[in-house]
């Protein structure tokens, strides 16, 4: 007859309580994103004070108030309001641009290293610009702006049109696959036509050096793509935040994958041929404004979308005055600035033993 008391088998593990129960896992210290958001604003407010006060004759704080809010035509005035004050609004526009595209192109293709050149975009401005110049001659700067343009217009729809022209839609595989193709041809194109012209050559090399200097009244012609692209954006949120789950996921929430992909699409477009008519091809911009905001914000795109805006007008403005205090009296473009603060972040990304995927 068994006991009840009786000793266990001593061919059974005893189990302790204290040993085998499971690490409570660490809490997560939470992202107070609002904060953050603020911080991003004042960053930006900041950005701004210097673009206004520094330049070839720097300016202190009571100038730049007196030459923005109560003007007498003097010098630092003139300087202030007809050089400064444009500029600073361009690279305004040019970074909200260039942050919102980079997010959302990352966002759609889930390629931490995707930027809105990945679409073609680049490449189909600059083969409108050399080609109206090869058959046409020289031409005025808004009528460069207007073909950037629409080559980035045209390039962007034909990639989306040939990643949905695949069997399963448009993929993140099939979009990158149409944006290389799509780039490879503009640039055989560009190339092509630049050995045989001389002048499309020179305008092509002028306009390759992107920068906030020389570009004014284009931003009255584009501030309406603008408003758009970023209501796009934000009317993309939700979708991208599903999106990353993946489609199937995507589509067991009610997300219509095609309709969210296009949308997207749509808003990087305008957005980013937008920036390229501003202020020309800027590298760097675009791929690294969405790393600097998911560091602070984490993946989700409900604070992820809106930081980005604040943060890619800060990084430009603030690459824009960089160029001028280096290379003083002169200046260096902003697209040198950034790749010379781009190349090295990607160089210790690549590095990482944890490459952040979206």
């Amino acid at each position: 007859m068994k006991t009840l008391n009786a000793e266990p088998s001593p061919n059974v593990a005893r189990t302790d309580p204290a040993r085998t129960a499971a690490p409570a896992p660490r809490r997560k210290v939470p992202r107070n994103r609002t904060v953050w958001l603020i911080v991003s604003a004042l960053a930006l407010f900041a950005a701004c004070v210097l673009s206004i006060c520094i330049g070839g004759q720097p300016s202190s704080l009571q100038e730049a108030w007196h030459a923005v809010f109560t003007p007498t035509g003097d010098v630092m005035d003139v300087t202030v309001r007809e050089l400064r004050w444009p500029r600073t609004v361009l690279g305004i526009s040019a970074g909200i641009c260039l942050g919102l595209a980079g997010t959302l192109v990352q966002g759609h293709t889930r390629n931490p290293v995707a930027d809105p050149g990945l679409l073609g975009i680049n490449q189909g401005a600059a083969l409108a610009i050399v080609a109206a110049t090869a058959l046409a001659g020289d031409l005025p700067a808004l009528t460069q702006a207007a073909l950037a343009f629409a080559g980035a217009l045209v390039a962007s729809v034909l990639v989306f049109m040939i990643g949905s022209a695949a069997r399963y839609g448009a993929t993140p595989v099939t979009l990158v696959l149409a944006g290389a193709a799509v780039t490879a041809l503009c640039s055989g194109l560009v190339a092509g036509i630049v050995l045989l012209n001389d002048q499309a050559l020179d305008t092509l090399r002028f306009w390759q050096v992107g920068s906030l200097a020389g570009r004014t009244g284009v931003l009255e012609l584009v501030w309406p793509f603008i408003a758009a692209g970023v209501v796009l954006a934000l009317l993309n949120i939700r979708a991208l935040n599903a999106l990353a789950l993946g489609s199937d996921a995507a589509v067991s929430l009610g997300i219509s994958v095609l309709r969210a992909r296009a949308v997207g699409i749509g808003a990087v477009t305008l957005l980013a041929g937008t920036a390229v008519t501003l202020a020309g091809p800027i590298a760097f911009a675009g791929l690294l404004v969405p790393h600097i905001t998911r560091a602070i914000t984490g993946p989700d795109y409900r604070w992820l979308v809106p930081l980005s805006l604040f943060t890619g007008a800060t990084v430009v403005l603030l690459a824009d005055t960089a160029g001028r205090l280096i290379a003083r009296p002169g200046e260096l473009s902003v697209a040198v600035v950034l790749a010379v603060v781009g190349a090295p972040f990607f160089v210790y990304l690549a590095r990482r033993r944890r490459l952040a995927t979206l």
